[in-house]
């Protein structure tokens, strides 16, 4: 199965989270993602000002395992998994504090904190996102402060393991970075659901009370163990904390970050066609050679002229037979090619290739979701658009996956970064006043949104299986505004 989630990641940036989740009954799993970006003509982006190394400039993609699930009930209470590997790691490191037990401790405080922090958006999502009922918001909502406050306590109670002569301060500092992580992931997910609540606070007057307790005395908790907390009057305190959330993030899903280093695809058959390219081009110049050499002899001024002019015929032949199988070995693979590695494991490969193509190579399936639900009915009849084609192909190996992990792990996650900063340079002003007259016959301008479309389809294959979405993205000279799915 192949999840697709798309949003605005920043003001520049639009961010894909592609799950590539796996089948349990088979080893070899094969996925493939086509993404048609069909960019406004006015944009002036095509082959000649936007290159592929321009492209890949603007895209960065962080691959990962997709974190293991857990309900946020199921984290702690009784002989639940994850508080019993963080509480065995421990143990082991503190009773024989070498490289391996230490090592292995601090994975699973990373993972650890990875599920919770999992878990807790997952909850906040379930009770916002969904159509509750009065009685199961309130009850969703007091499991949750509950279960939260259950995990966060239960995992300081694991400090006096480790609190011995025999575990180094730099080990007792990694638990802190667990520690504060989950702190900042539960005032994260708790305001959110403090939002929601809100919009009715004589409704939920009980629940906002109970949550906003919960935040105080945790931040009473982190101004005690000397975690940065937000400052209404301090802005540098503030910036600093940002900072270090941002790097207690990338510390945290480390575990989980898969190593994906790229090299060039198709070298071999790309160094094959151009020695093609080159023996057409010889053999062009040779058979002209030997005719005219029959025909007039050697050292003569129409043989000379001949053997010239062959020789420039063969450096054209040679240059276009590049061209042709350059373009045909386009079609055919792939730009890049990328190990997916746990350790020094392998467990699959990504391939990646990106291309320019023509209106007719694009498929029909394609076109009729591109034309569906215009804004302006004229855009039926104007079609201008340059079609960028990014594909991926992915396959994993669930049975070595699985081998090198002490969860269970239903696949990967392919987070798609496609910064947008190179196509908004020949945009006109982001306003472009208009003027409206009132009932007493006074002018008036009014500011409106000047705006372009990309038009994103993605097409998504596995197991014999292929689906689609479109998304309709808003841009104007000051980045991205909006980003839609169109069904």
């Amino acid at each position: 199965m192949i999840d697709i989630m798309t949003k605005i990641h920043d003001k520049f940036s639009i961010e894909f989270k592609v799950g590539f989740v796996t089948r349990r009954k088979m080893r070899h799993n094969d996925f493939s993602v086509y993404m048609w970006i069909f960019i406004p003509n006015s944009l002036d982006i095509n082959p000649s000002t936007y290159t592929k190394s321009d492209f890949y400039r603007d895209v960065k993609s962080n691959v990962r395992l997709i974190t293991p699930r857990f309900l946020l009930r199921n984290i702690v209470d009784g002989d639940a998994i994850p508080l019993q590997n963080i509480k065995q790691a421990m143990e082991k490191m503190a009773s024989d504090p070498t490289r391996s037990t230490a090592a292995e401790y601090e994975l699973q405080i990373k993972i650890f904190s990875a599920i919770v922090k999992s878990a807790l958006r997952a909850e906040v999502n379930h009770i916002v996102g969904t159509n509750q009922q009065y009685d199961d918001i309130v009850y969703l909502c007091r499991e949750y402060a509950k279960n939260a406050r259950n995990i966060l306590d239960s995992y300081r109670e694991l400090f006096p393991i480790i609190n011995t002569p025999s575990v180094t301060q730099a080990s007792l500092e990694h638990f802190k970075f667990g520690d504060e992580f989950m702190s900042y992931m539960l005032n994260q997910y708790t305001f959110r659901l403090l939002e929601f609540l809100s919009q009715d606070k004589s409704l939920y007057s009980y629940e906002i009370s109970a949550l906003s307790d919960l935040l105080r005395k945790e931040q009473v908790y982190c101004k005690k163990m000397a975690y940065l907390t937000i400052n209404e009057h301090d802005a540098l305190e503030n910036r600093n904390l940002i900072y270090s959330h941002g790097i207690l993030k990338k510390y945290v899903e480390s575990a989980l970050y898969l190593r994906v280093p790229k090299k060039r695809d198709g070298v071999m058959i790309e160094q094959l066609y151009y020695s093609v390219a080159a023996g057409l081009s010889m053999i062009f110049a040779t058979i002209i050679s030997f005719y005219f050499q029959q025909r007039f002899g050697n050292f003569t001024w129409p043989f000379f002229i001949v053997l010239v002019i062959s020789y420039m015929g063969k450096d054209r032949i040679k240059e276009l037979a590049r061209y042709y199988f350059a373009h045909r070995k386009g079609s055919k693979y792939f730009d890049n090619k990328a190990k997916i590695s746990i350790g020094e494991r392998n467990i699959g490969w990504i391939k990646e290739g990106v291309d320019f193509l023509q209106k007719s190579n694009i498929p029909q399936e394609v076109m009729q979701l591109r034309t569906k639900h215009h804004i302006s009915p004229a855009e039926s009849f104007i079609y201008d658009d340059k079609v960028l084609l990014y594909r991926k192909w992915v396959h994993i190996d669930r049975e070595r996956m699985v081998a090198n992990n002490v969860y269970h792990t239903d696949g990967i996650n392919d987070i798609i970064r496609l910064n947008v900063n190179n196509f908004l340079q020949k945009m006109d002003n982001p306003y472009v006043p208009l003027q409206v007259i009132d009932e007493e016959n006074n002018m008036h301008k009014i500011d409106c949104h000047k705006v372009y479309f990309l038009n994103i389809v993605m097409q998504y294959q596995y197991d014999d299986k292929t689906d689609y979405k479109r998304f309709r993205v808003s841009l104007s000279r000051n980045g991205i505004e909006s980003i839609k799915e169109i069904v």
